[in-house]
């Protein structure tokens, strides 16, 4: 916890120099970071820098939310995850609503798994229509395609077919030419490419040469959105990093058309 906290304050204080820079930030910690104090008194700290455009965090909810009050609602975004069996459902569900109430930028996904199907239902039946409520491809599951159209009920964007999968040398929109992933020790590597690489730089002006995608196989909203050959720029116009779409896409009733 001591090198994690180190690391994350050492990447808080490179970006607040980057005021050259127009910076979006996502964190994607291994675990839950927004139970940590260091976590959410960076976001808080980075929402509120002028040349910060977003800075967006994934997150399960089972953390306080109280402390959004001190960010900048304009910049700060939260990309929920519901897991079943991580946080009770009532409990994420209020943490939703209160988000809301907030007036935060935020969006509530799933693993679109049968065992998942009706807390997902229930979800979407429950909170307000501006939130999206997207569905995420279960790794390694296969759907036929009923299962994939009984989701596409609940997120009439999914794919859960597996068809935004991004693979090595995928052309990439403009945005990923500003992309990289950066690890604690500050090692910036081609987005989400692990350490299967080298390290490309260490906390400075992100620049990489080919806007194609580098890694063998991405299924992941992250990298995929980056993809030319879907138009999900435009679909997440002004929220990719929380995964906020322009305009809310309404679910379909079931068996609807």
């Amino acid at each position: 916890m001591r090198a994690d906290r180190a690391a994350l304050e050492r990447f808080t204080g490179w970006a607040a120099a980057q005021t050259g820079d127009r910076l979006r930030i996502l964190f994607t910690p291994w675990g839950e970071g927004l139970v940590r104090s260091w976590y959410r008194r960076t976001l808080v700290e980075l929402s509120r820098l002028p040349h910060v455009e977003r800075v967006a965090i994934q997150t399960n909810l089972s953390c306080r939310t109280d402390w959004l009050a001190e960010a900048d609602r304009e910049s700060v975004g939260l990309w929920c995850t519901y897991h079943p069996g991580q946080t009770p459902y009532e409990r994420f569900l209020g943490k939703c609503r209160d988000l809301a109430d907030r007036g935060v930028r935020f969006s509530v996904g799933v693993v679109g798994l049968p065992e998942h199907r009706e807390d997902a239902r229930r979800l979407r039946e429950a909170l307000p229509p501006h939130v999206y409520l997207w569905v995420n491809a279960a790794e390694g599951h296969a759907y036929t395609d009923a299962e994939a159209d009984g989701w596409t009920e609940l997120d009439p964007s999914s794919r859960t077919a597996g068809t935004r999968t991004a693979r090595r040398g995928c052309p990439a929109g403009p945005g990923s030419r500003w992309c990289r992933w950066t690890a604690g020790d500050g090692a910036a590597l081609p987005l989400r490419q692990g350490r299967t690489g080298e390290p490309v730089r260490r906390f400075v002006p992100f620049r990489p040469a080919s806007p194609r995608l580098s890694l063998a196989v991405c299924d992941c909203h992250i990298g995929y959105v980056h993809l030319e050959t879907l138009p999900l720029y435009d679909v997440f116009a002004g929220g990719v990093l929380e995964r906020v779409p322009a305009a809310v896409p309404p679910a379909r009733p079931a068996g609807g058309a």
